[in-house]
């Protein structure tokens, strides 16, 4: 018998939880560890990853500069989970040494927009409360206008949430994806719940 893949027990299935495990299988070759948490309401997951979708479907992030905003949130709120899957991305855009260093808060090999996102994902994370006008005038100054300012803000929060159920639910990353990852970015990846040993 499987093993849970987080605190919770497999939900049970219906079709929208087999869609939702099938979707997974499509695209990575398995059934994610998240993806059975979420699938106790696959309503809100799918609703949740439609306004994900429709928040950078108009936006003029780059998908570099996503990577970065991403792989600095997540490292910045210790979730191991969304750190591996997107340091993989991120080196996958630039280089797994770059993803590295976003992944242990460096931020060179950056260009002036990433390093003010990924200042600004980090500040976000560990106090909304004290950013400051003077904060946002310098991501102005590096280049992001007010709506790209926006839809950073956004992306930062929802991964937050996301993350948060994942983490507090005992989601652990696929073993899948901890052997995918890039070693430099196993390697920095030091913080939160660690993948278990792929069974054979």
């Amino acid at each position: 018998m499987n093993r849970p893949a987080a605190f919770l027990a497999d939900p049970p299935l219906s079709q929208a939880v087999t869609a939702a495990y099938e979707g997974d299988v499509a695209s990575d070759g398995y059934v994610n560890n998240l993806t059975r948490v979420w699938c106790w309401r696959p309503d809100v997951l799918a609703s949740f990853q439609a306004v994900r979708a429709d928040l950078l479907a108009g936006s003029g992030l780059s998908p570099r500069e996503v990577a970065v905003l991403v792989a600095a949130t997540a490292a910045a709120r210790d979730d191991a989970y969304c750190a591996l899957a997107w340091g993989a991305r991120l080196a996958e855009l630039s280089d797994e040494a770059t993803a590295a260093q976003v992944l242990r808060g460096g931020d060179a090999d950056l260009s002036e927009r990433e390093n003010a996102l990924a200042a600004w994902s980090r500040q976000v994370v560990q106090d909304p409360n004290a950013t400051t006008e003077a904060d946002v005038q310098r991501l102005r100054d590096a280049g992001l206008h007010d709506q790209e300012i926006f839809e950073a803000t956004t992306w930062i929060a929802f991964r937050l949430a996301f993350s948060t159920v994942n983490d507090a639910l005992g989601a652990r990353p696929d073993p899948q994806l901890a052997e995918k990852a890039p070693r430099l970015v196993r390697e920095a990846v030091t913080f939160g719940r660690q993948a278990e040993a792929h069974a054979v």
